[in-house]
């Protein structure tokens, strides 16, 4: 693709420290990245403050914010009163489907998503998902983003009219949070900006709690890298 004329791609931008990478591999690879973020009705606006930090310093060239009200449903520890669990071992975070799983959320999302890549003319969605430490959400998985790609060719007028193939982009699919930490490195991506924690202890400042499964697979991945993690930590 031409670097005077590079393709939009929609991007989505929780905040934290995959998808932050994740929007800067989009550029990297010569797109021109509209992040896209969502008040979903988590407890922490944290997030998106976060979100607009790194859309700022990732050079999106918009970024927008919609409201998903997923709490209206509940059944996460993430927008509904239910405990965050933490200082679960190895073995915890990799079995089973955690509480901190917002149901059918990446689907949601992708959903939006491929709405705004309609209208932008974008053939190539964004994910920051990981299927090795990827903490047993059902939507971060390889199969679910090949369904979904089945799906946008269905469901989508560039599909069905046009026979334009939206492509699911994962650049951290198969990578392990170590990985992840490096490559961020080698794309200047400022970690210090995102925010990861799902139970975060009110500032200022704003400190992680360093014992949740995201705090916990972070610290592992900093740790396991070699490097410190810029965020401040309650630990």
């Amino acid at each position: 693709m031409s670097d005077e004329h590079p393709r939009p791609a929609v991007c989505l931008l929780s905040g934290g420290m995959d998808s932050a990478v994740t929007l800067y591999e989009a550029r990297a690879a010569g797109f021109a990245p509209h992040a896209l973020s969502f008040r979903y009705g988590q407890r922490h606006a944290v997030e998106l403050e976060a979100a607009r930090r790194v859309a700022r310093a990732g050079g999106a060239v918009d970024h927008r914010t919609v409201d998903v009200d997923l709490s209206a449903i509940g059944g996460s520890a993430l927008t509904d009163e239910i405990d965050v669990p933490r200082d679960r071992s190895e073995g915890e975070l990799s079995s089973g489907v955690p509480v901190t799983y917002v149901p059918a959320r990446n689907t949601v999302f992708l959903a939006v998503a491929l709405g705004w890549a309609e209208v932008l003319g974008a053939r190539d969605l964004f994910l920051g998902v990981n299927a090795l430490d990827y903490s047993g959400y059902p939507d971060c998985r390889p199969a679910f983003l090949q369904a979904f790609e089945r799906l946008a060719a269905v469901a989508t007028a560039a599909g069905t009219q046009e026979g334009a193939r939206i492509r699911v982009r994962a650049p951290l699919l198969e990578m392990t949070k170590a990985d992840i930490v490096l490559r961020a490195e080698e794309l200047d991506c400022d970690l210090g900006l995102t925010h990861t924690c799902y139970d975060p202890l009110a500032g200022p400042p704003l400190l992680a709690c360093g014992r949740c499964d995201a705090c916990t697979l972070r610290l592992k991945g900093f740790g396991e890298a070699g490097r410190t993690d810029p965020v401040p930590y309650a630990l």
